[in-house]
């Protein structure tokens, strides 16, 4: 299941994501998203959970969680529409 993390701290690395929701299962990637331009971090990221379970339970515990300063958002990431068929 795929996370979607906002309101991170600008200065969160991606590791540190991942050790964070690491904490709640196995974590199979993690994305922090990062302006093209400066290099730095948006403020959001992706975290990809596989069992659904930790994934539910990491965003339990970690949604409102203060990390860094910052009151981050946890919620499951739309998942993507498929082409319509023709």
């Amino acid at each position: 299941m795929k996370l979607l993390v906002r309101n991170l701290a600008r200065t969160i690395t991606e590791q540190e994501i991942r050790e964070l929701f690491a904490a709640h299962g196995t974590v199979t990637e993690c994305t922090l998203v990062l302006d093209k331009e400066t290099g730095t971090s948006k403020g959001f990221g992706f975290v990809e959970m596989p069992d659904p379970k930790e994934a539910k339970m990491a965003k339990a515990r970690l949604n409102d969680a203060r990390i860094s300063k910052s009151k981050i958002r946890v919620k499951f990431s739309p998942e993507p529409e498929a082409p319509a068929q023709p």
